[in-house]
């Protein structure tokens, strides 16, 4: 019997990490009734069999989502994605200084905007940087920072200097995945930190992401999303997805 319980409780233990992300020993022993000491067992096994991974004091699962490359992700959901780029691109004026992320739906902008005059944009990825290389009436200013390679943007100490001194018309994210409680998910903590203060730069906000994203949760690195930004998706998207975005002040625009 004792065995089962064990089972049973190191089981629970393993879906609260996959949804919760983070549980102290101190909670979870309240939780199951048991001391701390046979939590900390409980642990060190679901560590040992790889199903969790330990922080001090606590229990955070093991990412079930691999971040996929930019190149992975370069054709889901293309024809949406194509979509999203072209409708956001609309929303850019001549004489504006706009802010483009990293990722494939706001890199795919950089076509559209090719022939606005008078742009300013600020690239954070190579995916706007490549498509805006040759743009005769485009002036583009490179972030910098750290490249990371997996999504082509930057990051790190030097981006968010960079971001300190300059400010933008319409800020264009990408993202993850996004949800309408915490805002915008991404792999690490130091891309949504950057997120944080593009948003605080910016005089209009706008999120790319197609219907797939939204009520996602791949990762636990978040930056919340204010109200009046504007979410762009795609027509596949779900009106109760929609809704949940509208209830907290986030206009919804599908395309």
């Amino acid at each position: 019997m004792a065995i089962r319980e064990s089972e049973a409780r190191r089981s629970e233990i393993a879906r609260l990490a996959r949804t919760s992300g983070l549980a102290s020993v101190e909670d979870l022993s309240a939780q199951f009734g048991v001391t701390a000491s046979t939590i900390r067992r409980d642990l060190s096994q679901l560590t040992a069999q790889g199903v969790i991974a330990r922080t001090y004091g606590g229990a955070i699962a093991l990412n079930p989502h691999p971040e996929s490359s930019l190149r992975q992700r370069a054709m889901e959901g293309f024809d949406a994605k194509r979509g999203i780029a072209e409708w956001a691109a609309e929303q850019v004026r001549p004489g504006e200084t706009v802010l483009l992320d990293a990722g494939t739906t706001v890199g795919a902008m950089g076509e559209f905007l090719r022939h606005v005059t008078n742009l300013t944009v600020i690239a954070a990825g190579l995916t706007a940087l490549e498509a805006l290389v040759d743009a005769d009436g485009v002036r583009v200013e490179c972030l910098g920072g750290t490249l990371r390679q997996l999504s082509q943007g930057f990051v790190g100490p030097l981006a968010e200097a960079s971001l300190q001194r300059v400010s933008f018309d319409k800020a264009f994210l990408g993202a993850d995945a996004v949800t309408a409680d915490l805002g915008i998910c991404e792999a690490e903590l130091d891309q949504t930190r950057l997120k944080e203060m593009m948003i605080e730069r910016a005089g209009e906000v706008y999120i790319l992401a197609h219907s797939a994203k939204l009520g996602e949760r791949p990762f636990h690195a978040w930056a919340p999303i204010p109200p009046g930004a504007v979410l762009v998706t795609d027509a596949a998207v779900d009106a109760k997805q929609v809704a949940l975005f509208e209830d907290v002040g986030i206009r919804v625009q599908v395309v």
